[in-house]
């Protein structure tokens, strides 16, 4: 073999591993490449200001999007003003509310409450939480709270709570007494709350002679509809007006099983209720 068969050779076989270096090279680098790019967005989303990050924990389609944005707006770096670090700290609550962590969301509900903003809405909060719970003592006393703590123009819906959760826990009296209170703050609300503390004396087994002016003024309202349709299926059972009770909460539990998962969360006991009733109806 001449010396220029052997450069030749040796030019062939140099260029022969050249791309298999590349090809080893790129798959040593697609890793390093891959956890800069993820480093690099971690950084970029990081940067953000809290506020941005609220925009998009409210903005959220999952809990864990809720939860992931939240909790990056919570540990920003740029000055967070007390507003909205409350704001954070609910959009965080809610994530864990609605994947059912209901001991974490009452943690941060608590942590809302020392934070002394939305004082009422935290305890609201701390009481739907500790409901999810079983711990039904801890709630009510959280509805007391949100009630006593509440500007005016929120009394009447957070006492309008605390009668409905005494109403599903068979306390009657108590809840007929709650809801008058709660009927005297209303205002565009008012015939959903003498509707319902209609409800709870209909559940004593008192009388009532204007119930069906009662039915009507809720029929007529806006706060008829949503839980108004709970309302006025079990007032038109007691009023012996079984169809109409049956299109109320059929309607009722399609909306609440339809709407936000939160919200069906919080109303599974006036689900379970409503379900209940219209199994006896349509089997009678």
């Amino acid at each position: 073999m001449t010396d220029s068969d052997t450069e030749r050779n040796g030019r062939c076989l140099g260029t022969a591993k050249v791309p298999k270096m590349r090809r080893f090279l790129d798959v040593c680098a697609a890793p390093a490449t891959l956890l800069g790019v993820a480093r690099a967005r971690e950084a970029a989303l990081a940067a953000k200001s809290p506020e941005q990050h609220l925009q998009r924990a409210i903005g959220a389609r999952s809990a864990a999007t809720r939860a992931k944005y939240a909790k990056l707006g919570l540990a920003a770096r740029s000055p967070l003003d007390r507003t909205t670090q409350a704001m954070l700290l609910r959009q965080l609550y809610l994530a864990h509310f609605e994947a059912r962590r209901f001991t974490k969301a009452l943690e941060v509900a608590v942590q809302l409450i020392r934070l002394q903003v939305l004082t009422d809405v935290a305890h609201q909060d701390a009481a739907r939480a500790s409901q999810a719970l079983g711990d039904y003592d801890g709630a009510l006393g959280h509805l007391r709270l949100a009630a006593r703590s509440s500007p005016a123009s929120r009394r009447s819906f957070h006492l309008w709570t605390l009668g409905s959760l005494l109403y599903l826990r068979g306390r009657y009296p108590e809840a007929e007494s709650v809801l008058a209170r709660a009927a005297r703050w209303g205002t565009t609300d008012k015939p959903l709350y003498t509707g319902h503390q209609a409800l709870a004396r209909c559940a004593q087994g008192t009388s009532i002679d204007n119930l069906d002016h009662i039915i009507a003024q809720l029929e007529a309202s806006a706060c008829g509809q949503g839980y108004g349709r709970f309302v006025l299926g079990c007032l038109c059972s007691f009023a012996g007006r079984r169809d109409e009770a049956v299109r109320y909460l059929d309607a009722f539990v399609r909306r609440t099983q339809g709407g936000r998962l939160a919200l069906a969360i919080a109303l599974e006991g006036e689900l379970a209720e409503a379900k209940k009733a219209l199994a006896e109806m349509r089997r009678n």
